[in-house]
């Protein structure tokens, strides 16, 4: 990759968006550079909120919410059986 001189500003931000993402700021630049900070800085926010709420049991596994959906077609289609 070729060298890259970023303003202190940017270098700062970049150090604290790939603390924060949990990655080096060699690997974080890579995804700053191709879809900019303002979009990585969001994407690493979002994903903390989902890390947090799976974490809290707020949320389902696939397996889980398939089962639910599943079931919920499937009251919906003998509902649908009956009125006929």
């Amino acid at each position: 990759m070729p060298l890259i001189a970023l303003p202190p500003v940017e270098q700062r931000r970049l150090e604290r968006l790939a603390k924060h993402a949990g990655r080096t700021q060699k690997a974080m630049l890579k995804f700053v550079l191709r879809d900019g900070f303002e979009a990585c800085e969001e994407d690493v926010r979002e994903n903390g909120h989902a890390d947090a709420e799976f974490a809290s049991g707020k949320s389902l596994s696939h397996k889980d919410a398939m089962s639910r959906a599943r079931a919920t077609i499937a009251a919906h289609a003998r509902r649908h059986k009956q009125a006929a």
